[in-house]
């Protein structure tokens, strides 16, 4: 693979597309952060491993999960929550790296959202086959602030819906450095991630790694 090509794509401008009120694609986003957001990645989950967590039904997620900041998200026979600690260690979460912040608070501030201060990063690994069922993110304790997420390795076909789960939801190719913020009117928006196709990327390989950020208290 001539990795020359991706040098010259990573010099390629953002650009911005509208998905409806208070949502936009910012494309290559955070396409020249790739490598130190996954070495950072990788660094996390040294001290907070990828799991994939159980839904309250009892259904294994096909999506491996860890997290950093003051709070991780966690799923298990009790239901859905945010949580100070990893219950797998005991310990609180790892620190949001600084570029985490710089890079969300940068792309909700594009996207219209200024002042945009997250508390919390989900990290997820698909791998071939993962996907994401259409749900809603409404976990926190207030929906005045964005959602931003950003893709790296692997592309995915990402699912967003509208207000209600039966609404039609478009479908957005996201390719790695692309980012997505929803807030506002969108917030609760219902979105997904179609099965994610085998498609090795030259840094993230054979999985597709997302970073959420959200604002939990």
């Amino acid at each position: 693979m001539n990795l020359e090509l991706f040098d010259d794509f990573d010099t390629a401008p953002v650009t911005s597309e509208l998905l409806c009120d208070g949502a936009m694609v910012l494309r290559r986003f955070a396409l020249q952060d790739g490598k130190d957001l996954l070495a950072a990645v990788d660094a996390i989950a040294q001290h907070a491993a990828f799991r994939r967590m159980e839904t309250p039904g009892g259904l294994r997620m096909s999506v491996a999960m860890t997290g950093c900041g003051a709070y991780g998200w966690i799923s298990d026979r009790s239901g859905y929550r945010y949580d100070s600690v990893d219950p797998l260690t005991g310990l609180a979460w790892p620190r949001m790296p600084h570029l985490f912040l710089e890079l969300a608070r940068r792309a909700a501030a594009q996207a219209g959202f200024d002042g945009f201060e997250p508390d919390a990063c989900l990290i997820n690994r698909y791998e071939a086959g993962a996907r994401l069922s259409l749900h809603q993110d409404k976990d926190e304790r207030s929906f005045d602030h964005p959602i931003v997420s950003l893709s790296l390795g692997m592309p995915a076909v990402f699912l967003f819906g509208g207000l209600q789960r039966a609404d039609r939801a478009m479908r957005i190719p996201l390719m790695h450095g692309d980012a997505v913020v929803w807030g506002g009117p969108a917030r609760l928006r219902y979105h997904g991630v179609l099965p994610v196709k085998a498609s090795p990327h030259p840094l993230a390989g054979d999985c597709r790694i997302n970073l959420t950020f959200r604002k939990v208290t």
